[in-house]
């Protein structure tokens, strides 16, 4: 097991006039727990603070933001009103996607009559996500004329050609990797199309289609529905797919929620969602809080596909009124949610099982298979594994090949931990991958089973190279505040509320609790809605320390009593209300006894890093750092004025900063070109540079196209073998002709300079958009591993 790492954050003496901001917005609550939370998460203008706190001060932003593609998309949409066309949605099984869906269904249903209206979609286990080509051929069979995707289709160029060879037009709405050339769609509605700043830019699928069907509603004459009660499927989708909820999506999360709590003080009878309204009486939820859909709706609307692979009926749950149906589709999802935990833990303890049979020492990364894995549970328990080692994991069910000839193939998912770039380094070894994509936390792959093994070791080398010499990830768990156990209950629960919606960016605040015990420990299954037990484990407790009078109650999601120290111990929780008991109560994430070593320190103020992307106005005067300059002529801020791609470019500044100054992120957003566009620009410089018998240096061309050195190197071998002579002397570049070769030839360089422009593209957006907070942590870790390292 890796060592654990707790770090806390310290207490700050915060400026009178943010004291009293953050006051005008917490009633008769002191506001001193919340103005702490929001200063370490660097909310810190007045003006932020009332759009941040309560959705009625937010101006959402109008959905022909998305410009001529959003254009394009309505006039389709209304030609298919006029012309009485076939409409199919083509949604994806997850509750993004799933919800996605019932948008776009009662949306457009409004509009369109049911028999020229249908959704599709895939079955997670025979058909995975995306479009297919059978599943085109059922809906042409249908008289489909128009597909709208929702959180899928942007790199489904075939089938996307092939429903067009079959007369049927196609709509995208995604949230995914765009396409490096635009496909024969009638329009792409991609958030990522959007600049990085934009309050547009972390919409997940289900937002996607509401602002769809929010713009196709401000074209009608009348809208035929209030937009506000499509709010909850939203809220649902965005908290379950952890959206960033910054910008709209905070927003859209916010009144969402206001409309689930409605939903969960409604009778039955009388819900205008009785699919959902059972639902939270099922997971014993009340509906205003994201945790009611994170570890309530999100993960029972997900069980469906995770167990039965269709998913079909989740809409049917969602949008009918038929309270009959409603509730039987509700304790059918209840049944198969009960399920899916009972799997999971088994699935868990056969992973720990094949674990306890490796030298973990030599993995810092897990990559495990099985032919008996259920491919739906795979990311959810990759997610645990990953948190409870501190390593990235990457779980494979291997599936047999229905051909001889083919070899057998695995698909799983991957989870990555302690801001570890996983996307970069399975890219490393694509390869010896069949499919792949995701992001750097998380990602899906397939690969021949015959590859498993060299892909284990090409990426655990990898990942050694740029580990320590004991080659383990530490984990870092960071608490936010320091508090004592008479401090937990009502008053502090509807303080840290009012930071809700909590997720990536703003996590659920984490408590210390120092020098405290436990009382009434006891362990056992939980039961389902029929009183029959699961195997799944809680552990329930009292918590005690010298200040409290009475114990505070508390549960530690699966594991067992005896891991609990007796004696003094410190904790680390997390405030809930417990809508079943009726009780506030403490989640436990970590403990440990004050007896073992200590390993808690106070977080090194990390006030010294600027956050100025996007803001390349401010202090101009300021001359950007390109190298480090001596200690006798240091400015006070220093500027990174380009995009970081990789944690070890942001260290190499954290290395330069000098006491007394400051670090200014100063780069503007990534450029987003494709890449056929700069290597076009490219090869005109180059047209230009024989031309004229002109000569370069490679730091120009870096500038003009926005290139890396690495990239221009690649695009410089593309050029060669394309037909130009390119010789580089002391950094001098001089092109001219060899041969005259077709523009348009596709050659391995031309290859791998796009696939160095895309990677390089996907890091730098990274870059522009990690959170304050996670630099900071970042550059904690960094400093204090280099303080050790000084010190030993």
């Amino acid at each position: 097991m890796p060592r654990s790492q707790w770090q806390i954050q310290p207490t700050l003496s915060l400026p009178d006039w943010f004291m009293q901001s953050v006051q005008r917005h917490t009633g008769e609550l002191s506001g001193h727990y919340l103005a702490q939370l929001l200063w370490q998460r660097g909310i810190r203008e007045p003006a932020d603070l009332a759009g941040f706190l309560n959705p009625a001060f937010y101006h959402p932003t109008s959905p022909f933001e998305f410009g001529e593609e959003m254009q394009q998309a309505v006039q389709r949409l209304q030609q298919a009103q006029q012309q009485q066309e076939r409409i199919a949605i083509w949604g994806d099984f997850d509750a993004d996607g799933i919800t996605a869906t019932a948008v776009l269904w009662e949306g457009l249903g409004a509009v369109f009559p049911p028999d020229r209206l249908i959704y599709y979609i895939p079955n997670r286990f025979t058909e995975s996500h995306g479009l297919s080509k059978a599943g085109i051929d059922q809906l042409a069979d249908w008289g489909t004329s128009l597909i709208v995707t929702c959180d899928t289709g942007c790199t489904d160029a075939e089938e996307i050609a092939y429903a067009q060879a079959n007369g049927i037009d196609v709509i995208i709405t995604d949230h995914h990797t765009l396409p490096i050339d635009r496909p024969p769609v009638v329009a792409i509605l991609n958030p990522r199309a959007l600049p990085l700043e934009h309050p547009l830019a972390n919409l997940s699928g289900v937002a996607v289609a509401y602002k769809l069907v929010e713009a196709f509603y401000q074209s009608l004459p009348q809208p035929p529905l209030n937009l506000d009660t499509l709010l909850d499927l939203v809220a649902i989708g965005l908290v379950s797919d952890l959206a960033q909820l910054t910008g709209d999506c905070r927003y859209l999360a916010q009144r969402g929620i206001e409309q689930l709590q409605h939903h969960a003080n409604q009778p039955l009878h009388q819900s205008t969602r009785p699919g959902i309204t059972k639902l939270l009486e099922l997971c014993k939820r009340n509906g205003d809080r994201p945790t009611d859909i994170s570890f309530g709706l999100g993960p029972r609307i997900n069980a469906i596909s995770r167990i039965h692979g269709e998913a079909q009926f989740c809409v049917e749950l969602l949008t009918s009124w038929d309270l009959d149906r409603c509730q039987q589709l509700a304790e059918e999802t209840e049944l198969a949610n009960t399920r899916r935990k009972s799997l999971q833990k088994d699935m868990v303890h056969q992973v720990k099982a094949k674990l306890a049979q490796l030298d973990l020492s030599t993995c810092p990364v897990i990559v495990l298979a099985d032919s008996q894995w259920s491919v739906g549970l795979l990311g959810l328990v990759a997610g645990q594994i990953a948190q409870e080692y501190g390593r990235p994991t990457i779980l494979l069910s291997v599936e047999a090949s229905d051909d001889e000839a083919l070899p057998a193939l695995a698909r799983g998912s991957a989870r990555s931990v302690n801001q570890l770039n996983l996307y970069e380094l399975v890219q490393q070894q694509a390869h010896l991958l069949h499919r792949w994509g995701g992001h750097p936390l998380a990602m899906g792959l397939s690969l021949s089973v015959e590859n498993i093994p060299l892909f284990s070791d090409a990426i655990n080398r990898q990942l050694r190279q740029t580990l320590k010499a004991n080659h383990e990830t530490d984990t870092l768990l960071q608490a936010d505040l320091t508090v004592t156990v008479a401090e937990l209950g009502k008053a502090l629960f509807r303080e840290l509320k009012l930071l809700e919606p909590c997720g990536i960016g703003n996590p659920v605040p984490k408590l210390l609790i120092q020098n405290c015990w436990f009382q009434q420990v006891r362990n056992r299954n939980i039961q389902d809605h029929r009183g029959r037990k699961v195997r799944y484990i809680k552990t329930e407790f009292e918590l005690w320390d010298d200040s409290a009078t009475d114990g505070f109650p508390g549960v530690w999601w699966e594991h067992y009593r005896d891991e609990i120290p007796t004696g003094l111990c410190d904790a680390i929780v997390e405030l809930d209300f417990n809508t079943y008991k009726k009780c506030y109560e403490v989640r436990l994430l970590a403990v440990r006894s004050t007896q073992q070593p200590s390993q808690l320190t106070v977080a090194t103020a990390v006030d010294w890093i600027l956050d100025w992307r996007g803001k390349a106005e401010i202090e101009n005067l300021i001359a950007p750092l390109s190298s480090p300059l001596p200690l006798n002529h240091s400015p006070k801020i220093l500027k990174i004025t380009q995009c970081p791609t990789s944690w070890r470019d942001m260290q190499q500044w954290f290395q330069q900063v000098q006491p007394g100054q400051k670090l200014a992120l100063a780069y503007a957003p990534p450029l987003t070109h494709p890449p056929i566009d700069l290597w076009q620009q490219l090869v005109g410089i180059a047209k230009y540079l024989t031309r004229t018998g002109t000569l370069a240096t490679r730091s120009q061309l870096q500038d003009k196209l926005a290139l890396s050195d690495r990239a221009l190197t690649m695009g410089l071998e593309a050029l060669q073998e394309l037909g130009f002579t390119v010789s580089v002397v002391d950094e001098t570049v001089q092109i001219g002709w060899f041969k005259a070769v077709e523009e348009t030839m596709t050659n391995s360089a031309l290859g791998q300079f796009f696939v160095v422009l895309e990677e390089e593209q996907f890091r730098q957006r990274y870059f522009y958009e990690v959170p304050l907070a996670t630099i900071q942590s970042v550059a904690r870790q960094f400093l204090q591993s280099r303080s050790r390292a000084i010190e030993d």
